[in-house]
Order: C-alpha cells, then sequence, then structure tokens
C-alpha cells in the first residue's frame, strides 16, 4: 500500500482529513474489505478509499440503506460490492467469510470499522455480551477466517477508542455474568479488546508483512452515539471534568486515522495504537489529553485474550503462529 510519498503522520494532526492523507495517492488495484459502511466514518472512509480507485467490499447489516448512503455520498459506481453480516451472529460471519472463500477473493486491507456504543445490557445471537460480542468477537471471528485471504503485505485496521481508558478486558468474565453491567464500562473492555486484536494479530502474521494498527478516531457526532441516555451522558460529562476540552472533529477528519494507517509504512504502524495520524504514546494516566493506556497493547494481554475468544466462538485458524 505504500509508495515513495511522504505519509503524514510524523507528528500528530488532529485537523487532517481523508482527502489530506490520501493526496496523489493511487490505490488502483487495492481490495477492502471494511464492516460498518452504512453511515459516518464507514461512509468517508469507503468514499475516500473508493474516490482514489480502491474496490471495496462492504459487509454491513443493512445492505439497503448501505446502498443508499453510499450512493448520497457520491461514492464512485463500480467501486463498492455491498453484502450483508450481523456481526453479533457467528452464524453470519460464516456465511459471509465462506462465501468469500469460496468466490476466491483475496483482499489488500480489511478494515474492522462497525461497533456499538454505551447500549443497554443485552446479549448476541450466541449469548455474549453485546459490546464484546459485537465489536470485539464478531470483528475477531471474521478476521481470522479471511486472514489466510489477505495479499502478503496487507493491513488489518482495527477502529478502537480513546473510550478503551473505561476499562481493561476481563479475561475471567469477559460477558459480565457474575458482576453489575455498565454500558460504558462494557464499551470501554470491548474498544480495550479492539486495540489488543490489533496487537496480536500483527504478531501472529507480521511474518507475511501483514500488519495490524488499531485506530482512535477521535471524538465525532456519528450514528455511534444512538444509545446515550441522560444518565450516560451525565456520567460521561463527569469523567471528562478534569480531562482537557475534547473537540468534536468532523466526520472527513475522523475517518482520517484510519484511511492513514492503511497506507503508512507497516513497520511504523504494525502493533501500534494510533490518533490523529500519528502513532499514540503509551500512557498509564486516563487523564491523559492523548495516548493509549499500557494495558491496551500488552502483547501478554493481547495474546491470552486472542487464547479465550477463540475459544469462545469455538475455531481455530490457519496461519497461526504461537
Amino acid at each position: 500500500m505504500s509508495d515513495d510519498r511522504p505519509v503524514r503522520g510524523s507528528t500528530p494532526d488532529p485537523a487532517a482529513t481523508t482527502d489530506d492523507v490520501l493526496a496523489g495517492r493511487n490505490l488502483s488495484g487495492c481490495r477492502v474489505l471494511i464492516t460498518g459502511a452504512s453511515s459516518g466514518l464507514g461512509v468517508e472512509t469507503v468514499r475516500a478509499l473508493a474516490g482514489h480507485g480502491a474496490d471495496l467490499v462492504a459487509a454491513v447489516r443493512d445492505p439497503a440503506k448501505t446502498g443508499a448512503n453510499l450512493s448520497a455520498a457520491g461514492v464512485p459506481a463500480g467501486h463498492v460490492t455491498v453484502r450483508q453480516v450481523d456481526l453479533a451472529s457467528l452464524e453470519s460471519i460464516r456465511a459471509l467469510t465462506d462465501a468469500v472463500g469460496a468466490e476466491g477473493l483475496r483482499f489488500d486491507v480489511i478494515i474492522a470499522n462497525a461497533g456499538v456504543m454505551a447500549c443497554p445490557q443485552g446479549r448476541t445471537l450466541d449469548g455474549f455480551e453485546t459490546q464484546f460480542g459485537t465489536n470485539h468477537l464478531g470483528h475477531f471471528l471474521l478476521v481470522n477466517r479471511l486472514a489466510q485471504l489477505i495479499r502478503d503485505g496487507g493491513r488489518v485496521v482495527v477502529l478502537s477508542s480513546a473510550g478503551h481508558r473505561h476499562g481493561d478486558v476481563d479475561l475471567q468474565d469477559p460477558n459480565f455474568a457474575s458482576q453489575p453491567y455498565h454500558p460504558w464500562l462494557a464499551y470501554g473492555r470491548s474498544k480495550t479488546a479492539n486495540a489488543l486484536f490489533a496487537v496480536d494479530f500483527d504478531r501472529r502474521h507480521r511474518n507475511r508483512g501483514i500488519r495490524g494498527v488499531a485506530v482512535h478516531p477521535g471524538a465525532i457526532a456519528t450514528e455511534l452515539n444512538r444509545h446515550l441516555t441522560a444518565e450516560t451522558i451525565a456520567m460521561l460529562r463527569t469523567a471528562r471534568a478534569s480531562r482537557p476540552r475534547i473537540a468534536l472533529k468532523s466526520v472527513s477528519a475522523g475517518a482520517a486515522t484510519t484511511a492513514w494507517a492503511v497506507v503508512a509504512d507497516g513497520d511504523e504502524v504494525g502493533g501500534r495504537y494510533c490518533e490523529d495520524c500519528a502513532v499514540s504514546p503509551v500512557i498509564t494516566d486516563p487523564d491523559e489529553s492523548r495516548g493509549v493506556m499500557a494495558y491496551a497493547v500488552d502483547p501478554a494481554r493481547a495474546e491470552a485474550l486472542a487464547e479465550l475468544s477463540a475459544e469462545l466462538v469455538g475455531e481455530q485458524f490457519a496461519g497461526w503462529h504461537g
């Protein structure tokens, strides 16, 4: 994915947009699979990559909505194929990945973009806590089942969030079976899981030049906020009271770090957490304005989560290297 052009991101650039980071790039011949392309960041990511020549498979829950929104965003005709998948259903994920494999498609990039945030307590179709099951386990199964279809030198970009600061993964009770449920704690754990997944995937596949990277898009007003209630908004404001004011980004600026991670040098971003089109510092204080908590990039924790996740979804994967 890299060429001789300089890649923005040697220093944080929160104002960069997708058009900025992809300026002058030719992505013709690059095939990307992206989840969650029905609105917001997903639509903008598809628009930007397709506008630079990439071909995309949009794996989404609602194909009709996705098609309408991509068309309204001016996505170039012929560059996107929309496929149905429900990340809250292991059966649905297996059906999609089996079909893609049977078609012989190969990918240069997979972007794990879909997600839910701060939703009421619930369970996926397979009995997992909704946010852990959808945000992490759904992507864990989908990406690992497609890993052998990623071309050497490819990239997996996983959307995490600064929300990972709300909590580390709980390897003993990932589904809140024996503790009180809180929507933000569950969200934080799922976003930590996303970051750890990128770390472990990178370790297992870097021998083929395939790199995993986690990205934080920043604070953007999108449909991800649909589950927020007055109670959770008040709690979030209280939690942020001692932190620097968070400025909302435009959707294009929010999707910029994803686009940057697609084209950045693999050795720069592999196994890392990135924000504002740059690799983030590792921190131990959740009140820092930038950075990733150390527990969210810990290789041993990442490996333990991967082994647990494989057990939970009931599957082992070709190409895993311990």
